[in-house]
This record gives structure tokens, sequence and C-alpha cells, in this order.
């Protein structure tokens, strides 16, 4: 997205005008167009505009409906990373055509390779079920972070709170974290926010609660650290989720980066799923080392990713450190 005047997050269709101009040349009558990248509502529609503007010699559905010249159709991927091809077959599809003929041209592309139901609807439906998903989940996070939040100034280990809570039949708390990262959850749902932002008042404030988290665990940092003449602060993770090395959007390294810029003393970074700091962090004071050197230098710990490797490790070698978990996993 991009940042408007006010400070909200507006939704940028350029990358989208840009495919739609350079596909335009070479559409042919009996195409079919399909938008999977997760945009705003109305999304495929405007692309459709454009291809239209660009292409006046053929017919376009939001014009012609069925008989349009190029079926266009909106369908979200949905994969995990780490498993993109595997979920790319076997993940169900929703499919949203401009018109029925569009959504049965893509279901009978879709059908090709996946494995998994092709569901029809309309386009701007498709847009907004992939937003509603993600939106669904950073709500629930964001409910966690707050949880997180409160338990530690009622002294209340959150962990075992959730573990409690979370007997209950009908209650399942997610685990709480430094934020929220990855270029799905922490950024479709200011899509929903600018589409009508006096209306997604739950939605707007879960981003701002995920987005605000990081700079309470900073805080923590801070405050722990003053506890040394000279801090050696490990940062454990920088991936924004479990076992993968995607920094998209990570919290983690938003973490680290800002401790990097602020003199607080020398900081170690622990990510044993990439060979080295990303380009804007080689210049920093940020030195990437192993686990074990980590736990041998650092006096303070801190946990922002829930890697196998962490989890793994001998708990007694954090015994003698101030440990900040933000996984629950010390």
């Amino acid at each position: 997205f991009i940042h408007s005047d006010s400070g909200e997050h507006k939704a940028d269709l350029s990358y989208i005008e840009s495919a739609a101009n350079a596909i335009a040349p070479v559409l042919e009558k009996g195409n079919l167009v399909i938008l999977e990248s997760t945009s705003p509502v109305g999304a495929t529609e405007q692309l459709a505009k454009w291809l239209s503007a660009a292409r006046p010699d053929l017919s376009f559905p939001q014009d012609q409906g069925d008989a349009a010249d190029i079926k266009v159709a909106h369908c979200p991927e949905r994969v995990l990373p780490g498993y993109v091809l595997q979920e790319l077959v076997s993940n169900d599809r929703v499919i949203g055509g401009m018109s029925k003929a569009c959504s049965a041209k893509a279901v009978e592309l879709y059908e090709t390779f996946v494995r998994g139901e092709c569901i029809v609807t309309n386009a701007r439906t498709a847009e907004m079920a992939k937003l509603t998903e993600n939106s669904f989940r950073d709500v629930n996070i964001a409910f966690a972070n707050e949880l997180s939040v409160i338990c530690d100034k009622l002294k209340i280990n959150v962990w075992e709170l959730v573990k409690l809570a979370n007997r209950h039949p009908r209650v399942n708390i997610l685990n709480p974290g430094p934020g929220v990262g990855g270029h799905c959850i922490a950024v479709d749902p200011w899509f929903i926010v600018d589409s009508c932002p006096d209306e997604a008042k739950i939605i707007r404030q879960a981003r701002l609660t995920n987005d605000a988290k990081p700079y309470y665990v900073i805080d923590q940092i801070t405050q722990a650290a003053d506890q040394f003449k000279k801090p050696v602060i490990a940062c454990l993770g920088l991936a924004f989720k479990a076992d993968i090395d995607d920094l998209r959007e990570s919290p983690a390294l938003q973490i680290v980066q800002e401790l990097a810029g602020s003199n607080i003393g020398e900081i170690l970074a622990v990510e044993p799923n990439i060979q080295a700091l990303p380009a804007k962090m080689q210049d920093s004071n940020v030195e990437l080392v192993t686990l074990d050197t980590a736990l041998e230098k650092a006096n303070v710990i801190v946990v922002l990713v829930d890697h196998k490797q962490f989890k793994a490790a001998d708990k007694s070698q954090f015994a003698k450190k101030v440990i900040i978990d933000t996984r629950g996993i010390v």
C-alpha cells in the first residue's frame, strides 16, 4: 500500500494497472484474464476497465456480460509459505467471475490442476473472501496480543492462562507474539479499512493493536538492558513465523532494526534459516551468530520466533540470562 497525508493506509493498484497495460496489446478474443493478487474490493472491475480502455476493439464483461470477447475473473491465491506447490494443487479455490461465463471459463482452467473444490461466486465476493480470512486471523491475534499485555501488568502467566481458557469446548485463543508479519495478515485488513473506514472499527483496531506490539516488546528489552553496564542482547529469530526464511513484514526483524538504531548495546541476531542479514542491515551493528554463540555471549535473550532449533535448545542455558520470551518456549 501507500500512506496518505493523514497517515492512513491506502491501496496501491499501480502494479495491477502496470500488468493490465503489459498484457493488453496481446489480448485476443476468447482469452481469460485472472487476477490472483490479494486486492481491495473492486480491483478486478478496475482491471477490466483498464484493459477495455487499452483495447477498445475488444468487448469486456462490464459492457457485454457473458457475451464479452475477454473473460475476467478473480481467484485469490491460498498458499502457505513453505508449502506453495502442495497447497496450489490441494486447496479449495474461490472463483469470482465478472459474469457466469467468466466464472465457468476460470473453473475450466483451475480444474486442470486443482484437486480441491472450485467454488463459484462473483468477483467482489471473491476479493472480500481473502481479505476476510486474513482479517479474521488478525483480529484473533490482536486479542491474544492484547491479553498478553494485560497479563504482564497483572503479573499473570499468559501462556498458562491461554491453555486453561482453551479447555472450554468453544474457546480457542491463539498464542500471542511480538506482532504480526507476512505479506498477508499484516497487510490485507487495511484494504477493508480503506474501503469502509467508518464501518471497519474492530478490523482497524486489531491492526493498530498488532502494529503496536513490537514497540511494547522493545520497551521490555530496553528495561532489561538497563540492568547491565554493557548489555549484549541476543534476538532469537528474524522471520515472520516459525521454520521459514521469509522476512516480509516481520515484527521480529522490525524489533531488531529498531534496537540497532537505538545504541542500546551489542545486538546479536540468530536466524538459522538465512545465511546473511538482509541488505538494509548489512552496515548496522547487528551481528548474525549461531544460537550457541548467542547463549554464551548475551546477558539478555529475546525469543522472537519459535523456530524448532530454539524449542529444542537446552533451556538450562537460559537460566542465568534475563529472558524476554514473546513465544512461550522457555
